[in-house]
């Protein structure tokens, strides 16, 4: 599944899911842009994608901030080329009870995870309507899919991320762009090693006995930007290994 060629976007991929989806991207023939706000952690992804023989160059800043996306992508146009992928994966994640939740963290949350891939599109997509070929990527998290107490504010801004999905999917169909979503489940990841979330209990109570890795969600990054996937759009991709059939 070649994308040799092809400019990817890859925001939040210092880590974890965005490195992974990064990695893989690179792996298909893709130049990556790494973006993430930590800029030494998109560095190092940098180097892991060039160890392997493939090309990627590093930008450092807030995916969620309009000068900073605006700066970023002249960038990126500039040295790289025209952006035909973009992958959405930079958010962050919050468990606090609903009536604890202040307006503050509820508008950070919904800025970094809900707007900033919002704004991010809205600049990016131009490239790709002038190509007339194009794939959006977005990763929205299994919590939108099947509710999460104590995360309201996480899940409900991810939920806002499948909608946007599927009115992009929409709205651009005609255009050659395709516009579909990832909700990972339980991934290992540092961000849930930093959680509060009991990673041994819950991978024991999981229906495959196993958390989900990086991995996983890049394979699944890498056939929706492929052309197998050409007439797949505004759609749902479980990669949560049963987690929304189940109980659990």
């Amino acid at each position: 599944m070649s994308l040799k060629g092809k400019v990817a976007v890859v925001t939040g991929s210092g880590s974890g899911i965005g490195r992974g989806c990064a990695l893989q991207l690179a792996r298909d023939g893709a130049t990556v842009a790494v973006w993430d706000l930590n800029g030494d952690a998109a560095a190092e992804t940098v180097k892991l994608i060039e160890a392997e023989g493939n090309k990627a160059r590093a930008y450092t800043g807030d995916a969620a901030a309009k000068d900073s996306i605006d700066g970023i992508l002249a960038k990126i146009r500039a040295e790289l080329g025209p952006v035909l992928i973009l992958v959405n994966n930079a958010g962050i994640t919050g468990f606090v009870p609903f009536l604890d939740i202040t307006p503050e963290a509820m508008e950070r949350m919904y800025r970094i995870n809900l707007m900033g891939p919002f704004l991010l599109t809205q600049a990016a997509i131009p490239d790709m309507v002038k190509a007339g070929w194009g794939r959006v990527i977005n990763i929205s998290s299994s919590s939108a899919q099947t509710g999460s107490k104590g995360m309201t504010h996480y899940s409900s801004s991810k939920g806002g991320i499948i909608a946007l999905t599927k009115s992009l999917a929409l709205e651009f169909a005609d255009k050659g762009i395709t516009v579909n979503n990832i909700p990972p489940g339980f991934v290992d990841t540092p961000m849930l090693r930093g959680s509060p979330v009991n990673v041994d209990s819950t991978i024991a109570a999981s229906p495959m006995k196993r958390a989900g890795r990086p991995d996983d969600m890049a394979a699944a990054c890498s056939f929706l930007a492929s052309e197998a996937a050409s007439y797949i759009s505004g759609q749902t991709l479980g990669v949560n290994g049963a987690r929304v059939c189940s109980a659990f």
